[in-house]
This record gives structure tokens, C-alpha cells and sequence, in this order.
């Protein structure tokens, strides 16, 4: 089962470069992610809604038009889909699409950022604490797999100038300490999970000083599945070439299927 994930940075946008549909078509995935779509499905055309038989859901911000937003694509009708975390302090942004599968339940979320100011920041270390308090309750009824951009660099390894953002939000002591949390509670970055310590691994780059040609990125995009999962990775990956937003895709091979 493949799964991809990408922040398209404007559904609409990306839809009329070069990369994206020939992305979509030869993807082969089960589900598609996609996150920051910045649209509402009345906004789109039906080549958007409904590419090569996906179905789609749309989970729209309710405080801003084109902020925000998170949508999936699916081969199948999911078993049930919700929108949001149950609580309305967390569920304004258009940020999460939960979907349940035979499998597993499934998380597309595109995650707060923190950098604007100190309540931004707040806002986003306690959406993580809810995200997470809401997984684990569902995970007793069956495993967790959640993507998306998470907007936060785990160590030194996952972004190119470390030391240059030790104070910067996306990389805090404090932000990096919740990632700790989600792995001690029984998570699993399935990319470090295949690829190891594999380095210059980034899946975001700045529009400035051509970041991205000089790979000078982070790498803030991820699938986590719960633990129960773990033996049933068999690849995980980022897709650097697919251009179109300054986020890239990624992907994770599920082998779930008896």
C-alpha cells in the first residue's frame, strides 16, 4: 500500500505547473495527502476533485479563505472520515482529515506553525499535545499512521544549518522535545526507520538564495506510524525532484495486506 504525502502550497497554484498532475498519475498510492491547499472544493474544478477515480475530501479553514486547508485523495471510500480535532479551540484552521481504514486510522494534518510570535508558538506546541492525546485514544482501537508537515526539524541531522537555527521556531529545544514525546509513546519516523542516518535528506527549502538548488533545506515532512505497525514498513522515502511548491513529496510503503 503506498502513501504519499505533500504540502502543495496552493492546490490551485500547483495544479497549473509542470510536475503535478504526471506526479499524480504515476504515483500508484492508495492515499494521497496533500496539506496548506489554500482552497475550498467549490473553488476547484472537477479534474482537481476527482483526478484519475480518487475520490476526495476537503477540510477547509473556517476563519480565512485560501489559508490553511488540507485535503485527501483515495482509491477507496474510507470506513468513516472526520474533520478537525473534537474541540473547537483546535479545529478552525482546516488543518486535519482523519480517515479510517481496514487497517489503521489515517492522519493527514498540516501542523501550526510557530514562528510568527510567542503565541503562534503556543498555539502550536498545544495543538501537538491535543493531535497526540486524540491518536493515542483512537489507537486502542486500531494503529495509527500520520503525515503531513509538521513544521518542526527532529535533530541536527534533519536540517543543513543546525547550529544557525538553534532559536529559531521549527527548531526548538522545545518543539523538538514533542517529537521526542510522540517517539516515546510509541511512534516510529519511518524514514529514519528505512533510511537510517542517511544525510542532506530534506523535504523543505526556502524560496530565497536558491536554497533549494544548493540543498539548503529541512526536513519538516513525515509519516509516523504507531509501533504496531513497525514490522510492516517496507520503504519510506522523499521525492527532492518533484518540484511545483517549496515542500516535496513523501511516501511510505505499507505491506498491510494479508
Amino acid at each position: 500500500m503506498r502513501l504519499l504525502s505533500w504540502n502543495v502550497n496552493g492546490i490551485r497554484a500547483i495544479s497549473e505547473k509542470a510536475d503535478f498532475f504526471p506526479w499524480l498519475e504515476k504515483s500508484e498510492a492508495s492515499i494521497i495527502a496533500l496539506q496548506e491547499v489554500k482552497a475550498e472544493p467549490g473553488q476547484l474544478s472537477p479534474t482537481l476533485l476527482n483526478p484519475y477515480s480518487y475520490l476526495s475530501y476537503w477540510c477547509s479553514s473556517k476563519q480565512k479563505k485560501g489559508y490553511s486547508g488540507v485535503a485527501l485523495y483515495s482509491l477507496t471510500e474510507p470506513i468513516s472520515i472526520s474533520y478537525e480535532l473534537p474541540n473547537d479551540k483546535w479545529a478552525q484552521e482546516g488543518r486535519l482529515i482523519q480517515a479510517e481504514y481496514p487497517h489503521f486510522y489515517f492522519f493527514n494534518v498540516y501542523f501550526p506553525n510557530g514562528q510568527k510570535d510567542e503565541v503562534r508558538l503556543n498555539y502550536k506546541l498545544g495543538y501537538y499535545d491535543a493531535f497526540l492525546a486524540h491518536a493515542n485514544k483512537l489507537r486502542k482501537k486500531k494503529p495509527i499512521v500520520v503525515c503531513g508537515d509538521f513544521n518542526t526539524a527532529h535533530h541536527p541531522i534533519d536540517l543543513a544549518r543546525p547550529k544557525e537555527n538553534e532559536e529559531t521556531s521549527g527548531f526548538l529545544p522545545i518543539e523538538r522535545k514533542w517529537l521526542d514525546k510522540l517517539v516515546s509513546n510509541g511512534y516510529v519516523d519511518t524514514f529514519r526507520h528505512i533510511k537510517g542516518q542517511e544525510k542532506d535528506a530534506y523535504s523543505w527549502w526556502s524560496f530565497r538564495a536558491g536554497s533549494r538548488d544548493k540543498n539548503i533545506g529541512w526536513r519538516i515532512d513525515y509519516f509516523f506510524v504507531s509501533k504496531e505497525l513497525e514490522g510492516k514498513i517496507k520503504n519510506a522515502w522523499i521525492e527532492p525532484k518533484v518540484k511545483g511548491s517549496d515542500h516535496c513529496p513523501v511516501g511510505l510503503e505499507l505491506d498491510v495486506y494479508p
